[in-house]
């Protein structure tokens, strides 16, 4: 089959990278000339595992290939996937013009039947308004081309995408014409041949499975914030808590690990879209909102316990951190807990030494003039001259570090844990100080007190 993608992000490679995979022509088209020149040549410009090869192997067998010429695009497919960003305005809301132009594009040069596939996570009611756009744009051309809009929103995990993708939980196909549900059915067959996971339902009702979906899964990670704020006044230990609750299967063990808060190019921006589109259609999402703002202060918490320890002022100490990416297995630091917490030092006055196995470019990228950073090209060594260590993200790398060089390499043997990834009471017996989420405040075995 031929599909043509446009947008060549993170959403938009793996589709287009993945359809390749199963046999069809796919054309992807970016207005980025630079950009498509390096795709095109094999370069990836997105940390996402198997991408690389994936799109290696499809450019060369012939299945994938990548243009700025939007006609030639329109002409290529039958299904035209729409996968541009739609980022957050000031007010929450999603920005469309992207989506928008990209469906105006199509209308301009469409002269046979096409189905645009809304891929891009939109708002709901985006399907109708890119329906009136290329009606529109038909209609200025005089002509009659039939057409049919789908909402296909993607479910992926960054650092997982491509796994997810080729072996999806479920395929949310929102239509109301029949010629493109079979045609969305025919297309995702070879994805869906061990049990049917493709669900047929209206446009309006798969765009809100998106951001429902999305907020479901926020709101898990900001009650297990809230209790582990609880836990921390009362003198609970919320990982004694969290495998008490995870034992029960109506609730499960995904996303339910207290942490420094969610991040990412998805959740807050999702919530915050869904927060926007309840206000507009006349309802306080009140749980959605108290989501929102346990998350802003959770992301705060470390900097508090580092305060904690050391007090308001932190002018002339530095501190190591290990994580800077959202999550492990990206180098994604959009709204990373991170970025809160190394702008907070440095209005105390601090310094910071960092790694991160993925991000270290993104973080230079964002961070050029930061006199006040250092990245250090391994863990350990951004130890050094340190008083404390802080952990940000979970990378597997962090796990099980050699506790006797941290204690030499620090000034200060203290860990504040964003991630719970250490056992308290053998960090006490080793003699380091120990601040973690939802858990008592750890003092060295031979301290009377921290």
């Amino acid at each position: 089959m031929k599909i043509t993608v446009f947008g060549s992000g993170y959403v938009g490679l793996v589709t287009a990278a993945c359809f390749a995979r199963m046999g069809n022509k796919v054309l992807c088209v970016d207005i980025d000339a630079a950009k498509v020149a390096a795709l095109q040549a094999g370069r990836v410009p997105i940390r996402e595992r198997g991408l690389d090869d994936l799109v290696a192997a499809t450019i060369t067998s012939g299945h994938l290939s990548f243009t700025t010429d939007a006609a030639q695009g329109v002409a290529h497919g039958l299904y035209q996937f729409i996968a541009v960003g739609t980022p957050a305005d000031e007010d929450g809301s999603a920005d469309l013009r992207h989506v928008l132009a990209v469906a105006a594009t199509i209308a301009a040069h469409m002269t046979d039947y096409r189905i645009i596939v809304d891929k891009s996570t939109v708002p709901v009611g985006t399907a109708q308004r890119v329906s009136a756009v290329i009606r529109d744009g038909l209609a200025q051309r005089g002509v009659g081309v039939p057409f049919a809009v789908v909402s296909n929103p993607e479910f992926l995990k960054e650092g997982n995408a491509v796994e997810d993708f080729m072996k999806p939980d479920r395929i949310i196909v929102g239509a109301d014409d029949e010629r493109a549900i079979r045609e969305m059915q025919r297309l995702y067959a070879p994805f869906n041949r061990k049990s049917d996971r493709l669900l047929v339902m209206d446009p309006l009702s798969a765009e809100l499975t998106k951001y429902a979906a999305n907020a479901m899964l926020a709101t898990k990670i900001s009650v297990m914030n809230e209790f582990a704020n609880i836990a921390e006044r009362v003198g609970a230990d919320i990982e004694q808590v969290r495998l008490g609750l995870g034992s029960d299967p109506r609730i499960g063990f995904h996303f339910i690990y207290p942490g420094a808060g969610y991040g990412g190019s998805c959740f807050p921006k999702d919530v915050s879209a869904l927060i926007h589109t309840a206000r507009e259609a006349g309802h306080p999402a009140r749980i959605l909102d108290a989501v929102q703002a346990v998350n802003e202060c959770q992301k705060n918490r470390l900097f508090e316990r580092i305060q904690q320890h050391f007090g308001h002022d932190l002018s002339g100490l530095t501190f190591a951190l290990w994580g800077l990416a959202f999550k492990p297995g990206t180098d994604d630091m959009r709204d990373a807990p991170s970025r809160v917490l190394m702008e907070a030092l440095w209005r105390a006055g601090a310094r910071v030494r960092a790694h991160d196995p993925a991000a270290m470019t993104e973080a230079r990228r964002l961070y050029p003039d930061a006199e006040a950073l250092t990245l250090c090209d391994d863990p350990l060594s951004c130890l050094d001259g340190a008083e404390g260590l802080v952990v940000v993200t979970e990378w597997n790398v962090y796990r099980s570090p050699d506790f006797d060089d941290l204690k030499q390499r620090l000034r200060r043997p203290v860990i504040f844990d964003g991630r719970n990834l250490y056992d308290p009471q053998m960090l006490a017996e080793q003699g380091f100080g120990y601040y973690a989420i939802g858990r008592p405040v750890v003092a060295p075995a031979s301290s009377a007190s921290t």
